[in-house]
């Protein structure tokens, strides 16, 4: 027998920008988002009925037009009205909306922010996913992209060794990463912009503060911090890809290169990945 698995469906990539006209100063907000639906829709791929099929454009204009009455706070609480929304249709038991949001900053002109010119930013990116079924809603928030760096107080040693080991244990290495964290609420109804920055800036502080033996512990101590200080959040996930830096040998021109000049690189790379959560106990 063949049958049909899971399958779901959406319009990805839809570029939208909101542009809040205040009197006091221009607010700018570019969103790149993605809307997928599961359910009742076994039909359009067995038979090819079309009859339950929610047309991806429509999907395109419905988070065009909610931006204008639902996109003046958080993403989050946009993509829980735009989720909801599509809860409407009775043949949608779930529905899915991945927002990523891109930096942009007032240009200071004679030290004030400048009301209607704006710098693109590059401290990551905002993101955030609403699903929505008949049971629930669910938020996940985070960020991607965010490039930092430890130039002491990382190691790495200890770890087996044979034949094909060529890399150099080391109590101090330079470490960076283009770090992607998400995490999940255990309720939909929060003040989403304060908590972002709340644990935006304990993932970043702890970052700075701690001393790293690997990758692997750096994620667990970020991660269980967070938890440990955010009690609104259920779950971390984290994603740290080595940017590799490699002292550069300057014996040959007579010098001594003492953690002062590296080699930058980005290919190959590690990539270490982590879920922390709470658990039952």
């Amino acid at each position: 027998m063949i049958e049909l698995g899971a399958n779901r469906y959406g319009k990805a990539a839809i570029r939208l920008v909101r542009v809040h006209r205040d009197p006091d100063g221009h607010r700018l907000r570019d969103l790149t988002v993605a809307v997928a639906l599961e359910g009742d829709f076994a039909a359009a791929h067995t038979d090819g009925d079309n009859s339950l099929v929610v047309a991806t454009d429509t999907m395109k204009n419905t988070a065009y037009a909610f931006a204008k009455d639902h996109l003046d706070g958080a993403l989050e609480d946009y993509g829980r009205a735009l989720a909801e929304h599509f809860l409407e249709f009775e043949q949608v038991d779930r529905a899915t909306v991945n927002i990523r949001g891109h930096q942009w900053r007032a240009i200071e002109v004679g030290g004030s922010p400048a009301p209607d010119a704006f710098v693109r930013g590059g401290e990551g990116t905002r993101v955030a996913t609403v699903s929505a079924d008949r049971g629930g809603t669910t938020v996940e928030a985070g960020v991607e992209d965010l490039v930092v760096m430890k130039t002491t107080r990382s190691a790495f040693s200890g770890f087996p060794r044979d034949r094909y080991t060529t890399l150099a244990e080391t109590d101090d290495r330079l470490m960076a990463t283009k770090l992607t964290a998400i995490w999940r609420y255990g309720a939909p109804d929060l003040d989403f912009d304060d908590t972002f920055l709340a644990v935006r800036t304990t993932l970043l502080e702890v970052l700075a503060d701690h001393d790293s033996p690997s990758v692997q512990t750096s994620i667990w101590i970020m991660a269980k911090a967070i938890l440990e200080r955010h009690d609104e959040v259920e779950e971390v996930r984290m994603v740290l890809p080595n940017l590799h830096h490699w002292q550069v040998d300057l014996a040959p021109f007579g010098l001594t290169n003492d953690g002062e000049v590296y080699v930058a690189t980005t290919e190959p790379h590690g990539l270490i990945e982590a879920t922390v959560r709470r658990g039952d106990g």
